[in-house]
């Protein structure tokens, strides 16, 4: 903490001062769609007529943005756009890992120090932005006196975007019956979120039914995909109703509606309604909000990237994202706000479909992974447990193993070399090669390294093929694949030049322009202020 704040202190110092031709945005603004491909922007572009595309068509794109690192997944996407750092770097490599001092899987949220703040239920977990290692964009806008509100349906998108401090930080619980926020940001609910989610129950659209928002002949994919997964009470087709396992607002309602476009409306709605009561945008000094629309993810788990379900929940986020446009348009004023828009990763076609189409994929066996190592390591050294577990890209050894190992060097290597060979396994890398490899010319050694976080990750780093996943059902995301790694670009408003640019670009480039246009550094950003899309 004391790194983060002697950052802050910095960055503060170190500020751009404006002329005053350039007075500073009133409002920064910063959208993160959870599992965005960049090839959906060109896919669904004609079906979109408000907010999508109104920042393709008005604002700057940048038509080849990636994720360098390997872990493409939620946690280490929102962190790495809101501070504009690496893994590596700002320490959220994954949505969960292995902690050896606890012997436990944590999420990223786990904040010893924190504990939840619910609306209108009990919480006892403690959850907050302990884990991050780096500040944000709000974070540096917070040390300036101005105000930071997030949202999501997700914990770890609405705390890695907000960081280490806020006004307005808030999710739906782990149960998906309520909102939360936690004691790292208020030690008592936030009256402004209070009332309006009291006035606006998530219970308000039990009953309705998600039909298709467009014209039948414009859907590209068959409305019954091979091998998709819905959530239950749905079936692979269209119409989708939310009326719950027992015909009432229970767990299984709850999960429909996350799995629907009604949600990311009601956070479109509510994220406006959060800019008018907590008057974001009417001071000299710069406000933050920022807004992360979780549905797209959870749908495109279920149903995969080439399905109707995708597309029409694309065709309604358009729509929300209008909403939200429109409204700061009347609360803060057309040209007076800036925003960046991204996505914390894309996602792997359904493997099925994949062989389907005659092209490679498949579904790994994190056990089969295991057994590789594991026989092995018996073979050449003795009977005993090498191995722990498998936590995403993660193999940790049993404590002392990999030490161990160390001194019986043709031994570690027979072992990576041995799970390398089980099917859909790429490489299998020692934390030792990817250490101190951030700059290796080698692209999926650099995207080992860039995810590699002394003391959290894993003793060996796996690499899945293209098309291949741990899923046992659906599809997912997570590897260093163009899959999952590009992602659109989208910078609009206040200073922002319009275009189509096709120069490399990263989600971490997102933070430094936004702090460029407001007037601030970060000074642990890797990612670059993109001026050539600048005023």
């Amino acid at each position: 903490m004391r790194r983060i704040m002697t950052a802050v202190t910095v960055a503060v110092a170190a500020s751009v001062l404006l002329s005053a031709a350039e007075a500073a945005p009133k409002l920064v603004v910063l959208i993160v769609v959870d599992q965005m491909r960049a090839d959906y922007v060109e896919r669904f572009h004609d079906d979109w007529s408000s907010g999508l595309r109104r920042l393709v068509d008005d604002g700057a794109w940048f038509t080849r943005a990636a994720y360098p690192y390997l872990t493409t997944v939620t946690c280490a996407g929102h962190a790495t756009v809101a501070t504009g750092a690496y893994p590596h770097t700002h320490g959220v490599f994954a949505n969960t890992w292995f902690d050896r001092e606890r012997s436990a899987v944590i999420p990223c949220t786990d904040d010893q120090q924190a504990r939840v703040v619910s609306y209108n239920h009990d919480a006892n977990s403690r959850t907050g932005p302990g884990r991050l290692m780096a500040p944000t964009l709000a974070d540096q806008m917070r040390a300036q006196n101005g105000r930071v509100v997030t949202l999501a349906l997700k914990a770890r998108s609405a705390i890695m975007m907000a960081g280490h401090g806020g006004d307005a930080v808030t999710w739906i619980s782990e149960s998906l019956d309520g909102w939360e926020t936690s004691t790292a940001y208020s030690k008592e609910p936030v009256p402004a979120v209070k009332a309006y989610t009291s006035a606006n129950p998530l219970e308000a659209d039990f009953g309705k039914v998600w039909t298709r928002l467009l014209p039948p002949s414009q859907y590209r994919d068959p409305d019954d995909g091979l091998a998709e997964d819905p959530v239950k009470g749905w079936t692979s087709t269209f119409p989708h109703p939310l009326r719950g396992e027992n015909g009432r607002p229970d767990a299984s309602y709850f999960d429909q509606w996350q799995h629907s476009p009604y949600a990311d409306a009601y956070v479109a709605r509510m994220a406006a309604a959060l800019v008018e009561t907590m008057q974001l945008g009417k001071r000299d000094t710069p406000d933050f909000l920022g807004v992360s629309f979780s549905s797209p993810d959870l749908v495109g788990h279920s149903f995969g990237p080439h399905s109707q379900e995708v597309q029409d929940m694309y065709a309604n986020l358009d729509r929300s994202v209008g909403t939200l446009l429109n409204e700061l348009d009347r609360l803060v004023g057309p040209g007076q706000y800036v925003l960046g828009l991204t996505a914390d990763h894309g996602v792997t076609d359904v493997p099925e479909q994949l062989r389907k189409a005659g092209r490679d994929g498949g579904r790994a066996s994190g056990s089969a992974v295991l057994s590789a190592g594991e026989a092995r390591a018996v073979r050449d050294v003795g009977v005993g447990k090498y191995l722990s577990r498998l936590n995403g890209n993660d193999i940790y050894f049993e404590p002392g193993m990999y030490d161990r190992l160390r001194r019986h060097p043709a031994t570690l290597k027979a072992m990576t070399s041995a799970m390398a060979k089980v099917s859909g396994v790429q490489k299998v890398f020692t934390s030792d090669e990817v250490a101190n490899a951030a700059g290796a010319s080698d692209p999926l050694l650099r995207a080992a390294a860039l995810s590699y976080v002394k003391g959290r990750s894993g003793d060996l780093i796996l690499a899945l093929k293209p098309g291949w996943m741990f899923s046992a059902s659906g599809t997912t995301h997570g590897s260093a694949t163009s899959d999952d790694q590009r992602v659109p670009l989208l910078l609009f408003g206040q200073g922002v030049k319009p275009g189509h640019y096709d120069a490399p670009a990263s989600p971490a480039d997102v933070a430094p322009t936004l702090a460029a246009v407001a007037g601030l550094a970060l000074p642990t950003a890797e990612g670059r202020a993109l001026r050539e899309a600048l005023r």
